[in-house]
């Protein structure tokens, strides 16, 4: 069960500050329990904007254009910020994956009633879960390997740290994070 915020006004050095139910940040809406449904259901609700507004030009482009532009106009929007979605419950997921589904549909005029996983192998697409798990997998290795910022590292594997040499995770590639 989730909490709200409470509706009542907080002072912060002397300025009255509303507390608000979500809040939106480099284009990620944080709700007040960190659940991430309020951009979830952005997120499809945009998507499935661009997807009916594809579906009045499907028959005026080429098919692969059609296809540069349900990538540009769609995945972008799924795959955007979507390393802050690690962890979030299955429906959440499935609400996303129906919008990624729905393009793949779209792009080879299938049903709605139609398998659409042999859809997503051709496009080579994967599902949310891993479109998510590759997001952090990439900012992973860009961080061990020096391509991004400074705050984001350094990270040292846990067979480094004194008293695990002896554990059995020692033998793992598992990483800490050290703090500064």
């Amino acid at each position: 069960m989730t909490g709200s915020a409470p509706s009542t006004t907080m002072l912060m050095d002397g300025v009255p500050v509303t507390l608000v139910q979500n809040v939106r940040d480099l284009g990620i809406h944080i709700d007040s329990d960190v659940s991430m449904g309020t951009h979830i259901q952005r997120t499809t609700s945009s998507c499935f904007a661009a997807l009916r507004q594809l579906r009045q030009i499907r028959r005026l482009v080429p098919t692969a254009t059609f296809q540069t532009l349900t990538v540009a106009l769609v995945n972008q929007r799924l795959d955007y910020g979507n390393s802050t979605l690690v962890g979030i419950p299955a429906y959440l997921t499935r609400r996303l994956q129906s919008a990624l589904n729905a393009a793949a549909r779209l792009i080879f005029h299938l049903r709605r009633s139609d398998h659409v996983t042999d859809a997503l192998v051709s496009l080579h697409w994967l599902r949310v879960p891993e479109r998510i798990q590759f997001k952090i997998a990439v900012l992973t290795y860009r961080a061990l390997h020096s391509d991004t910022p400074r705050y984001l590292g350094p990270f040292t594997s846990a067979a480094d740290v004194p008293g695990r040499r002896a554990l059995c995770s020692a033998g793992t590639n598992r990483l800490v994070c050290a703090s500064s």
